[in-house]
């Protein structure tokens, strides 16, 4: 069964600002998530229901955090960014 996508609004936000090649790169690293929802690495303490997987855009690397509802098959992308400052950002 295929999982359906979500976005949260904090998502939709961090992907506007994003360039359209970075932007290209989120919807490829969306699609290989939508694939396998459990490709993501599992975070723990504050952070334990989410998943975290990681990309390539240019030289930087990025990060897609998402949750994960087993019962509906339903992926939250949660946020985006590259890797500084993304668990701090993240955990407001």
């Amino acid at each position: 069964m295929m999982w359906a996508v979500r976005q949260t609004r904090r998502f939709a936000r961090q992907y506007k600002k994003l360039s359209d090649k970075t932007a290209a790169d989120v919807d490829a690293a969306v699609v290989s998530v939508q694939a396998s929802p459990r490709i993501g690495e599992r975070k723990k303490g504050d952070l334990a229901e989410l998943r975290v997987h990681k990309f390539h855009s240019g030289r930087t690397l990025y990060l897609l955090g998402y949750t994960l509802d087993e019962g509906v098959h339903l992926i939250y992308l949660e946020a985006v960014g590259p890797h500084e400052n993304f668990y701090r950002d993240i955990k407001r």
